[in-house]
């Protein structure tokens, strides 16, 4: 399975939320589980981090309003 994100993608939930940039991927030995990206975001001036599925990131283009 190809990635579907690269290191540097702007990327959001689909349920919403702040924009983050995916930092690294994690692949699932278990072919059962999806691929995992470790995302970075600010809220205010701190540093938050996560690992999230494939399936519930969506790209944030470029000219998205809500990417300030």
């Amino acid at each position: 399975m190809a990635d579907q994100f690269e290191v540097g993608d702007k990327v959001r939930l689909k349920s919403g939320g702040p924009v983050m940039t995916v930092n690294s991927l994690r692949t699932r030995r278990d072919s059962d589980q999806p691929q995992e990206y470790l995302c970075k975001w600010f809220a205010g001036k701190k540093l938050h981090s996560g690992y999230f599925a494939d399936h519930s990131l969506e790209v944030v283009a470029d000219d998205d309003p809500e990417d300030a």
